[in-house]
């Protein structure tokens, strides 16, 4: 604990604002539970930031008192002065309300003084103990960015630390934020109020207006009583009507700085190091795994080993800039001795396909990382520098001679954040690399669907270190230079940062996946298919922008019909781009029913208002959703395609996401091709706009209706699962089953209900969405599903066992163990909660899918590399998959994708039903498909 030190000039206090911390804690980081379930992500975050405080106050400006100051939990005394102060406030969210006990022994455990008074706030106490500190001469550090604390900044001797900015607030910063010095912050306050806390302030004034009056004026109460002065009518009458509202705010905005007693003396704050067994011991009943180690090799515990430790400080001063052969050739040996090392590239451009290679990172250890400039050229403002003027550094044949050997050995581990992407571009400079691991797609497997997993959220959750933002490099909008146009130095910081942040990431996540079922999702579902992927990016495939150019032409006229119709309903010319012309005419001119109005008082013309009024017949929204329709198509697709053409190769290289979805499901972007409309005839012009290269054809296999096959399986569905092993019209049968009626002859309505039942289900359809879908009364949508579940019962089994085990877990899987993590089930919002049970029916079923198409896209490389093949796979669409083929060879490939698609599970599950695909071959697209 804390020791009795004595107070004076010498001495720095440092105060922490320990409620801001918790929500800081809370909202920075995804939910976490213990074992016995007990919500502590918040108690996490909390002792990740006073440990980090801790360590990194060692040194010069080290404080000689410290104190955790927290707001007790009801209400204050400015309540009686105001009683609506703070009153508008939402309870604290359930699962933060058992964490803040917690949160207090964990500050104990720490050995800081743990600050609490009931009827008083944790701003009030730290302005107490500030002016006590001051009157002894002391310094003060109030660790915290709160505006209301700024009436305590004294330049010099008190300030503002906002730890997660890293930047300290004195005189200058408070002036940036209120306009005023210190001394004048409340009377400003009390002007503008506070909607956070209910402070009502002057209706009308805000923070340059009342830092305005308050210059001229001096004070509050000068200003009040001179009011009469203020040329500006409406102004001049707020302050008179709201002049004791104002003097009510600034006594609530005051903090009290003469608290007549205290709960422990300023002295007894003193700072010692923590207790090592009582800390660790707390650590460890909380389960903090990677902070309990941290604390126990800083406190004397097992020590690091000599290759560094993850989570040590990041120096950046301490990268080195790699400029000849010499320094070169030792951070490969460094690397071969150290067996593993993180790799990362830095490029001219943000896709790795049309990406020139800048410069590479290394990390041997944590801590020691390097860049390797390659081809940098200067600062100029974005013109390229004569060769005279580029800066010193290895030319790059012969750095990538030289790095090929490490890149490909394999005796050594490569890891990378998002690999893919660095596999793509140093394959362009005949680099393989292999082996290889991926920390973004290691957080993937433990955490998928809790949080994001890209490089800066996992550094700070991991390690407590915010990595330097792209744009603080190299810029935004116009003036955003590419990365050879940075300094050396900058680019050093930056790029090394990268590799070493990437390598503790990996000590840290690499051994939480131990367990055999993520282990094996790693391994078999996940790290294989970067290399995959790269490849496909690479190839890309081959459009025909003739054909994008006619489509953008016809797009563009039907637009135009569809302009013309909507004007001549209207009966006068309008913007149908303008929401607010459209809602005037649909409901204000026209009259038609059920318009709604959007919290700014304009009609909605949302396209679900749109539907529903051209499902009545009305002709204008029929005319709009048209124009819409094709206003999308064109520039979407036909636009926005070919643009997207490589000038180079001609072709269109799309970007896959491995880790962008909860499912495990692909996302593809820049262009996007996952959602070209597949069942309309433009959607099929478009997908005939994807040709193959002259002598060659497009080979499009497709997997048979997966997911229904998926849950006849998963949920043992005896009827389903027969019918499917019969290749039987699995809706036409639904519909008999259902509704008693001969599948020959069968009312194509009748087939249609039962298809919209089949894939309803799969996604967990109410009776509201059914009805929807098919135009139906809701009564008859519910006697739909109630029939369906009476012919079907396991699938009601089914639904009702996801529900219950995501209102248990948490988190649900698929039948590979793909764990996915559905924290919005605990939202207090009962709306929400429902649509995550949707999820959680779903997402095993769509997980399963995804998981079984990985598994085949893996293996079909090496399988037609085997046969001999002169084809290569393109593109991933969901259940489809696209390959390009010499046309003598198209229907060995397709026998070929079909054994392997339809074997996919198999040997890790046999799976009860057939899963069939079904392929052909075209010169384009649309006719593979």
């Amino acid at each position: 604990m804390a020791v009795t030190r004595p107070i004076d000039k010498d001495s720095h206090v440092y105060l922490i604002d320990g409620s801001g911390y918790i929500f800081r804690a809370y909202h920075a980081l995804p939910p976490l539970t213990r074992s016995d379930g007990t919500p502590v992500g918040a108690v996490q975050g909390f002792c990740n930031m006073l440990w980090k405080l801790l360590e990194d106050l060692k040194g010069e400006d080290q404080p000689s008192h410290l104190a955790v100051i927290f707001d007790y939990s009801g209400k204050s005394f400015r309540n009686e002065i105001y009683p609506e102060y703070k009153a508008h406030r939402p309870p604290a969210p359930e699962d933060l309300v058992p964490q803040f006990p917690l949160i207090r022994d964990a500050t104990r455990a720490f050995g800081t003084p743990c600050i609490e008074m009931e009827g008083f706030e944790a701003d009030d106490l730290i302005a107490t103990y500030t002016k006590q500190a001051r009157a002894k001469g002391a310094k003060v550090t109030i660790v915290s960015s709160d505006k209301d604390l700024m009436q305590l900044v004294e330049d010099g001797q008190v300030t503002l630390f906002d730890t997660m900015k890293n930047k300290r607030i004195g005189t200058e910063g408070v002036r940036e934020k209120f306009g005023v010095g210190p001394e004048k912050v409340i009377e400003v306050q009390a002007l503008i109020g506070d909607s956070s806390d209910n402070v009502p302030g002057v209706p009308g004034i805000g923070p340059k207006t009342a830092s305005q009056l308050i210059d001229e004026y001096g004070d509050l109460e000068t200003l009040l009583s001179r009011a009469e002065e203020i040329k500006q009518t409406k102004r001049r009458e707020n302050l008179i009507e709201f002049a004791d509202q104002a003097r009510i705010s600034k006594t609530l905005v005051t903090l009290k700085t003469d608290m007549e007693s205290v709960p422990e003396a300023l002295e007894a704050f003193g700072t010692i190091d923590p207790e090592s067994d009582e800390l660790v011991a707390f650590l460890k009943s909380m389960e903090f795994r990677t902070l309990t180690r941290r604390v126990e090799e800083a406190l004397g515990g097992p020590a690091a080993d000599e290759s560094g430790d993850a989570t040590a400080p990041i120096e950046r001063d301490k990268y080195e800039c790699v400029t000849t052969m010499a320094a070169l050739n030792d951070w490969i040996e460094a690397g071969f001795k150290a067996g593993v090392i993180a790799v990362d590239t830095e490029t001219d451009a943000l896709s790795s396909t049309a990406a020139g290679l800048v410069g590479i990172s290394l990390a041997t250890a944590p801590g020691k990382a390097c860049y390797i400039p390659l081809d940098h050229v200067g600062e100029d403002d974005g013109d390229l520098l004569g060769e005279s003027k580029r800066p010193d550094q290895i030319a790059k044949t012969e750095a990538i001679a030289a790095l090929k050997p490490l890149f490909e050995s394999p005796a050594v581990l490569k890891v990378g954040q998002n690999i893919k992407y660095d596999l793509s571009v140093l394959a362009r400079e005949g680099i393989a690399v292999a082996p290889y691991d991926d920390t973004m797609l290691l957080s993937y497997v433990i955490d998928g669907g809790l949080h994001g997993h890209g490089m800066d959220e996992l550094a700070e959750m991991h390690l407590g270190h915010q990595c330097i933002p792209f744009k603080e490099v190299c810029g935004t909008g116009k003036k955003q230079k590419h990365f050879g146009q940075i300094a050396l130095d900058k680019a050093t910081e930056y790029a090394a940062e990268d590799a070493d942040v990437t390598l503790r990431l990996w000590e840290i996540l690499s051994p939480s996946v131990t367990a055999k079922a993520k282990r094996t999702i790693y391994e078999t579902l996940e790290r294989p298919l970067a290399s995959v992927l790269a490849d496909m990016e690479r190839a890309g495939i081959k459009v025909d922008p003739a054909q994008l150019a006619r489509l953008s032409s016809d797009f563009a006229q039907k637009m135009a019909e569809h302009e013309d119709e909507a004007h001549s309903i209207a009966g006068k010319p309008f913007n149908l781009a303008s929401p607010k012309q459209l809602g005037e005419i649909l409901f204000d001119e026209m009259g038609l029913p059920g318009g709604k109005k959007t919290k700014g008082g304009a009609w909605s013309t949302d396209a679900q208002t749109l539907e529903n009024l051209a499902a009545e017949g009305h002709g204008l929204p029929q005319a709009i959703i048209g124009y819409r329709t094709f206003a999308k198509l064109k520039s979407t697709y036909a636009d926005a395609l070919k643009a997207a053409i490589n000038p180079a190769t001609g072709r269109v290289h799309t970007s896959f996401s491995l880790a962008a979805t909860s499912t495990g499901r692909l996302a593809s972007t820049d262009p996007n091709l996952m959602n070209i409309p597949i069942r309309t005839e433009e959607g099929r012009k478009i997908r005939e706009a994807f040709i193959a290269e002259p002598g060659n054809v497009l080979v499009s296999a497709d997997y048979s209706q997966i997911e229904l096959r998926l849950l006849a399986h998963i949920a043992d569905v005896g009827a389903l699962k027969d019918a499917f092993k019969r290749g039987e019209d699995i809706h036409a049968m639904t519909a008999s089953e259902m509704f008693g009626v001969p599948v020959e002859g069968m009312d194509p309505m009748v087939r249609r209900q039962a298809k919209a039942i089949n894939f309803g289900i799969i996604y967990g359809i109410s009776a509201f969405g059914l009805a929807n879908n098919l135009g139906i009364e809701r009564d008859k949508a519910k006697d739909f599903i109630e029939r369906y579940f009476e012919k079907f019962p396991g699938v009601k089994a089914y639904m009702d066992a996801k529900r219950e085990e995501v209102r248990d877990k948490g988190y649900v899987e698929t039948i590979f163990g793909r764990r996915m993590h559905m924290p919005g089930i605990r939202d207090k919002n009962p709306n929400m909660r429902q649509f995550v049970e949707r999820q959680a029916i779903n997402a095993p079923i769509q997980g399963s899918a995804a998981d079984v198409i990985r598994r085949a896209m893996i293996r079909l490389p090496g399988e037609i590399s085997a046969a001999g093949l002169e084809a290569r796979m393109l593109l991933q669409v969901h259940d489809e998959l696209v390959f390009e083929v010499k046309e003598s060879q198209a229907d060995e490939l397709i026998a070929l994708a079909k054994k392997v698609m339809s074997g996919a599970a198999r040997p890790a599950l046999e799976i009860s039903v057939p899963l069939d695909v079904e392929a052909g071959a075209g010169t384009h697209w649309g006719e593979a498909h």
